[in-house]
């Protein structure tokens, strides 16, 4: 009887509270990494095992990051003396999307995958990564759902989304975002990723249109549970557990095909 193939290797590497330049940095050279795995694989003729890693981390000192899309900087709204009054810098970013804020309290998530490996291409990886969180939610008692006009995952009073966490929909006033995403991929690996606003201070976003989109608001499970907010060890290890338990379904149905 033919062995079952092992799990994929996935990485996991919790950096705790770090700054934006050195996670950038750090992601870079993993990024390398993959992509050289797939090519030293590949002269073996193996196909490789690596998807890659799961970097779980906060960023301190609070940052706004603001991508190379031409209207994003149009989105700031704060001078350089309230930002540095506040503790908060500005970083230019590759990754897709627009401006978006980073802070203590907010888990953020970047996967530096091999998307080859998963048989993921650009939607289809968003989509993955929006399920991961909207799973995450709703193991601590969040109804949450994706939108068909704006990438990440929202949160609504409406019962209609209570009754229906995950539910693809089409945006509409009431709506809050609780997780904003943006990646960069080359070569078919993946960098950058998502971030979900745990106890995150909200009062932050005031400097910003976040994602650029205006008049949609921002929350974070804090807020949506107050006491009952779980701890940050608590999120990342259930979704670091759905993380995987995806990574290795998409794995397995890829090398079925």
């Amino acid at each position: 009887m033919a062995e079952s193939p092992p799990e994929i290797e996935l990485t996991t590497r919790d950096l705790g509270r770090v700054a934006y330049g050195e996670a950038f940095a750090l992601q870079k050279k993993l990024q390398g990494e993959v992509i050289q795995n797939r090519e030293t694989a590949s002269g073996r003729g193996d196909g490789g095992r690596l998807a890659g890693f799961l970097l779980l981390l906060e960023h301190e000192p609070p940052v706004i990051t603001i991508s190379r899309r031409k209207t994003a900087p149009q989105h700031l709204l704060a001078t350089p003396d309230e930002l540095a009054a506040a503790g908060v810098e500005i970083h230019q970013t590759d990754r897709g999307g627009d401006i978006t804020y980073h802070g203590p309290g907010q888990l953020v998530v970047y996967p530096i995958l091999d998307l080859n490996v998963l048989g993921l291409r650009v939607r289809s990886y968003m989509r993955f990564l929006e399920q991961v969180v909207i799973d995450t939610l709703g193991r601590f008692g969040i109804a949450s759902h994706q939108d068909e006009s704006a990438t990440g995952v929202w949160v609504s009073a409406s019962q209609e989304h209570a009754k229906a966490p995950g539910k693809l929909s089409r945006g509409f006033e009431g709506d809050s975002k609780i997780c904003a995403m943006g990646v960069r991929i080359t070569r078919w690996v993946s960098m950058h990723g998502l971030a979900l606003n745990v106890t995150t201070n909200l009062d932050h976003y005031r400097f910003i249109i976040p994602c650029g989109l205006e008049g949609r608001p921002v929350t974070s499970m804090r807020q949506l549970l107050g006491e009952k907010c779980p701890t940050m060890e608590q999120v990342k290890e259930v979704l670091t557990g759905h993380f995987r338990a995806q990574v290795n379904r998409l794995a397995c149905t890829n090398r079925k095909k």
